[in-house]
């Protein structure tokens, strides 16, 4: 046997010998649930035994691989039975005998933490958002191996919350399947379309959305707007588009209807505000070719100005008029930015790196954590 075949052989030993139990939560179905299947995915095709820890109520659908273990949590739906829910899942986990734990909610923190330490398990905790000093994350100094974060702001934010953990932060980017096509202003005939996704928890946060949009209209532009989000200012945003008269120009749809098929139907992205957390609709939309337009702030670690997007002023309402024009108007330009940005998304956001990164990590955290 020569020397490469046995690191292929000692590799897929090293391979066979994990059995990960991921831990997810209904943010994660709801909001990353493409990079869920993507892991899940890899992982089966890798032949990697997986349990999935998931919300009991929930139905996590054509997502999941036949060979995934799912485990519900909790067993029971009362508040009263949360010891006797958690000894049943102690007791799933030990009959799966997971050789790592993989935290993939901020909100699972506390109870992966718990179950590393009741298990005798190392842990893996990936934090997708911004966190402030006055919400502290459950960290287990011994048990937690390393906190994956999707971006670089994200790392740097981690940092400086909790510098003891500093060396444990590692930064793997979510994968995306990148279109080998641009949706970017390729069907002439087609009115065009706007797309942007941002929760509807404050309407002044689309107002000068909206003034720009007006503007674009009144300046004879034909298009659409599709808002894609959910919370309780949607009543409110409703009627600031009627008072406005934009009730035929832009539609809300809810976050888990369809919200795929919208983003790979629009030609232009719109990230109207900063995000403190990884926008993995941002990233699907620069996939699937829609040119960005976005501003800075927050999670803006996709945004590269005249790269793989163009920028705004989200407080500027001319600003964003401004932006959106140069788009309509310079339809050439905006299909190469799109392009751009999807070789960005080819070079630096492959599933099979992000997939490999991930396995590697699982095996970090074996090597490391031999009580």
């Amino acid at each position: 046997m020569t020397a490469e075949q046995k690191d292929s052989a000692s590799q897929v030993a090293r391979d066979k010998s994990l059995r990960p139990a991921l831990v997810a939560s209904e943010k994660t179905f709801s909001e990353y649930s493409t990079f869920l299947e993507h892991l899940l995915v890899g992982l089966a095709d890798e032949s990697i035994p997986t349990a999935l820890v998931c919300p009991a109520d929930y139905r996590a659908g054509a997502i999941i691989p036949p060979s995934v273990e799912i485990i519900s949590h909790p067993a029971f739906n009362l508040p009263l039975l949360w010891s006797q829910n958690r000894r049943k899942l102690v007791e799933r986990l030990s009959d799966f005998k997971p050789t790592v734990l993989h935290c993939l909610c901020e909100s699972k923190a506390s109870l992966v933490r718990h179950l590393a330490w009741q298990m005798n398990l190392p842990y893996l905790l990936a934090v997708n958002s911004l966190q402030r000093r006055f919400d502290r994350l459950f960290i287990s100094a011994s048990r937690c191996a390393k906190i994956i974060v999707p971006a670089k702001s994200i790392a740097a934010n981690i940092a400086e919350v909790y510098p003891r953990f500093a060396q444990r932060i590692e930064l793997i980017n979510i994968g995306t399947f990148t279109s080998e096509l641009s949706t970017c202003f390729s069907q002439q005939s087609q009115l065009a379309s706007l797309v942007t996704a941002h929760p509807l928890k404050n309407a002044n946060d689309f107002e000068n959305l909206f003034g720009a949009v007006k503007h674009l209209a009144i300046d004879g532009y034909e298009f659409m707007l599709v808002i894609t989000g959910d919370g309780h200012a949607e009543k409110h945003i409703r009627k600031m588009l009627a008072a406005l008269g934009l009730s035929q120009i832009v539609s809300i749809v809810p976050r888990l209807e369809l919200w795929r098929s919208v983003l790979a139907a629009g030609d232009i992205f719109i990230q109207p505000r900063p995000s403190t957390a990884f926008n993995p609709l941002l990233l699907e939309a620069m996939s699937a070719g829609a040119v960005v337009a976005g501003c800075r702030g927050g999670v803006d670690d996709l945004i590269i100005e005249d790269k793989t997007a163009v920028l705004f002023d989200p407080d500027d309402e001319l600003s964003i008029h401004g932006v959106l024009k140069y788009l309509f108007d310079r339809r050439e330009c905006a299909q190469q930015l799109a392009r751009q940005a999807q070789q960005y998304l080819r070079e630096n956001h492959a599933v099979s790196k992000m997939v490999s990164s991930i396995m590697q990590t699982y095996q970090d955290a074996q090597n490391q954590f031999k009580w």
